[in-house]
């Protein structure tokens, strides 16, 4: 096996990448930096990040910054933050580089690996983080999993094994399942259900494991992911679902998608990375997806009036 990882650096500063820094500084307060330009760069520098009423100063390091290339560099953007986020790691890359996104979606490892090489991105997603961001201060109550590996992962690569031994390390939990597409598509399937229906109803978890009526909305939009996915050849079924609503009754009661938080917050929502894949999956694929396209309607409404 090569070198372990020694150097992280971590693209968004949000709940997800807040999260994983301040268990990552708490490994060795050494290893992991933010990335972040202009205003961010000061607001980290100045405020640093608070993850469980914990203070972190986390070092922050610009874009422009000429030191020497990371180990590993962890992309948690929103998805119209990407093409700024690739920008900005352009520095941290280097021969040895490997690269995890774990947002949302099923098309930033190839956005980034068209830039960098495909062969430098390992496929991840993160699922049942319940974490709660207001400002700079990040709450969760269970970190859930990230599942990261190769495409198929039917022996262990190398890259894999060292970034297995990192998460242990830190107290990441993670697991590397056989067939990685299958894991994003059914995170996305998650995505487009859970968290659309959330903004559209503003609700919190505990709505969704208390009420049939806004768990029927969010699995009908989760069938439309079903039906899309037989017709890519992933082939999800009724039993994904299910698996998700075993996950369900964990999050926090009080704890919010995303999404919920960004239309609080009045910010831009990812509606076309989830509505709006899938209704271009949909006219590819010839396949119907009125719950996606009233939805995506719905929350561009939402938008409009911010």
């Amino acid at each position: 096996m090569k070198p372990s990882i020694e150097t992280i650096s971590i693209i968004g500063a949000g709940a997800l990448g807040s999260a994983y820094g301040g268990l990552l500084y708490d490994m060795d307060m050494r290893s992991v930096s933010f990335v972040a330009g202009g205003n961010r760069f000061e607001r980290l520098r100045k405020e640093g990040v608070i993850v469980n009423g914990k203070l972190y100063f986390i070092p922050v390091v610009l874009p422009e910054d000429p030191s020497a290339p990371v180990d590993l560099i962890i992309v948690a953007v929103k998805h119209h933050h990407l093409d700024d986020a690739i920008r900005d790691m352009r520095n941290r890359v280097g021969a040895e580089t490997n690269i995890i996104s774990v947002m949302n979606g099923i098309e930033s490892e190839e956005r980034i690996g068209a830039v960098y090489g495909i062969e430098k991105v390992l496929y991840a997603v993160s699922v049942g983080i319940d974490a709660l961001r207001e400002g700079n201060n990040v709450n969760y109550t269970n970190q859930g999993k990230i599942f990261f590996g190769e495409t198929r992962n039917a022996f262990l690569t190398d890259r894999v094994e060292r970034i297995q031994v990192l998460f242990d390390k830190a107290g990441i939990i993670y697991e590397t399942p056989p067939d990685m597409m299958r894991i994003m598509w059914w995170k996305f399937m998650i995505n487009v259900g859970i968290n659309q229906a959330s903004a559209v109803l503003r609700a919190p978890f505990l709505v969704f494991q208390t009420s049939g009526e806004a768990r029927n909305l969010m699995e009908s939009a989760m069938w439309e992911v079903i039906r899309l996915s037989e017709k890519a050849q992933v082939n999800l079924t009724e039993e994904d679902i299910r698996r998700f609503n075993e996950i369900l009754p964990d999050l926090n009661p009080q704890g919010k998608t995303s999404m919920l938080q960004d239309v609080e917050a009045g910010r831009k929502t990812e509606v076309e990375m989830f509505a709006g894949k899938v209704i271009a999956l949909g006219i590819k694929y010839n396949v119907p997806t009125p719950v996606n396209q009233r939805l995506f309607e719905l929350i561009k409404k939402i938008e409009a009036k911010y």
